[in-house]
């Protein structure tokens, strides 16, 4: 028999490549999106597939939850649902708490009816990186810079999972993210710089960088490819090592570098105008990826030209 797993946000821009290879892994899979910034179209690949199903449903929403986990009975949660935006988390507190917390705490719930073997849990290298000097990197042992409700949630959720594990008896993962980047991808904010930056250009619009003083290229970021983050929950979910792993490359880039390398990729010149820096940014980012090669076997495999080059082609072929 199969093994069963949930992904919620299975329709978003990571989720949607995380149901993808579960299938192609020869999972049953189910997908749990309630469509707020998930797309359909994400999962076209997907559509009539015997071993794929789809749920409009919220993950805050309790007894339409329950009524999924009694029905498909999952062994695995891959959980990437989430508010990921630390401005929006600034201005919407309450509502990043009700998504990135009660929304954790409505699956757990379930789960405590209904067991489960493993569950992957996504995080946030970046909100919750520490301040880096020098060449340091942010470790998983690091004490975290918490200066958004973002990073709060995120970090609470780690703690949340870590006792329900023990107390029901689960294997765990929590992956924390660098900065995500390729195909499906929309440009929402900061997590989806690349695709800003990629419209901007392809459309021959002014894209803003926000700099500080002491950082003129803007704040450093550590950016991983979208197929090297799938590569990072199948190996979490075949072995859950029960802890928190960093997913980055471990390598700083500049956000104006970030907008240089699109510009040489996509052969065009279009410029940038300069501004002030951004409440609740995280000035210096950068993952050592140390632990996810001890606990998981995990490396990133794609660099940055390697992996825009893909975006590109992605973008391509849309266009046919």
């Amino acid at each position: 028999m199969n093994k069963r797993v949930l992904v919620t946000g299975g329709a978003g821009f990571i989720g949607s490549h995380i149901c993808e290879m579960y299938v192609e892994e020869g999972y049953d899979v189910l997908c749990v999106d309630n469509l707020s910034s998930g797309k359909l179209e994400n999962l076209t690949s997907l559509s009539g597939h015997p071993r794929f199903q789809f749920i409009q449903e919220d993950i805050c929403h309790l007894e339409g939850l329950m009524h999924v986990f009694e029905t498909f009975r999952p062994h695995v949660i891959n959980h990437h649902a989430a508010q990921k935006s630390v401005v929006t988390s600034l201005e919407e507190p309450r509502n990043d708490l009700d998504i990135n917390l009660n929304g954790l705490l409505c699956l757990l719930e379930c789960v405590q009816k209904y067991p489960i073997q493993s569950f992957v849990y996504v995080s946030s290298g970046g909100a919750l990186s520490k301040v880096i000097l020098g060449d340091e990197k942010s470790t998983e042992s690091d004490s975290p810079q918490l200066i958004s409700p973002y990073a709060i949630t995120k970090y609470a959720g780690e703690k949340y999972l870590e006792i329900y594990a023990k107390e029901y008896d689960f294997d765990y993962t929590v992956l924390r993210y660098a900065n995500i980047y390729g195909p499906r991808q929309i440009p929402d904010g900061e997590c989806g710089v690349v695709p800003i930056f990629v419209n901007n250009i392809v459309t021959n619009q002014t894209s803003v960088l926000m700099t500080y003083p002491d950082m003129p290229r803007g704040c450093t970021r550590d950016y991983v490819f979208v197929g090297d983050v799938v590569e990072a929950n199948r190996l979490a979910t075949e072995k859950a090592p029960n802890m928190v792993v960093n997913i980055g490359t471990g390598e700083e880039i500049s956000i104006l570098d970030i907008y240089q390398s699109i510009l040489k990729i996509f052969n065009k010149e279009v410029p940038i105008r300069i501004e002030g820096p951004r409440a609740g940014d995280v000035k210096r980012s950068v993952l050592s990826s140390k632990r996810a090669q001890e606990a998981l076997g995990w490396n990133a495999r794609t660099n940055l030209e390697e992996g825009l080059l893909v975006l590109k082609k992605s973008m391509q072929i849309e266009s046919m």
